[in-house]
């Protein structure tokens, strides 16, 4: 009996803690407010350190487009930045803000990663 009793309060033990590790993890931040518009371009803010934040937007395609990284002690791979369909490999700085000119994206998804490849992120561009 007294085994018993331990066992299920093992697995409750453990069971509890994998939900609790599992939901620690913050849900794919999509559409977050990191699109807006200054002076007719579109602005898209990605946050960079120890992946990117969010790892999805949409914004709109077919206007003129920068996405603007900014850092805050950010001294692992997510500061170094690929978007193989443009030709892109750029270090960011370990704390402030780079900007990449999109021009005028077309409709699609556009993803990136960081140097190594694990840290990816995605923006699809729409109407």
């Amino acid at each position: 009996m007294k085994t018993t009793i331990a066992i299920i309060i093992s697995v409750l033990i453990v069971g509890g803690a994998i939900l609790f590790l599992g939901n620690s993890k913050q849900p794919h931040e999509e559409n977050l407010n990191n699109v807006s518009i200054v002076d007719g371009k579109q602005i898209i803010e990605i946050k960079a350190k120890g992946g990117y934040s969010p790892e999805r937007s949409v914004a709109k395609a077919g206007i003129p487009t920068i996405l603007r990284f900014k850092t805050e002690g950010s001294f692992d791979c997510s500061a170094l930045v690929r978007i193989p369909s443009l030709d892109v490999y750029t270090v960011l700085p370990n704390s402030g803000s780079k900007d990449i000119d999109l021009g005028k994206p077309k409709e699609g998804v556009l993803s990136g990663s960081c140097g190594m490849g694990m840290y990816p992120f995605q923006i699809n561009f729409g109407n």
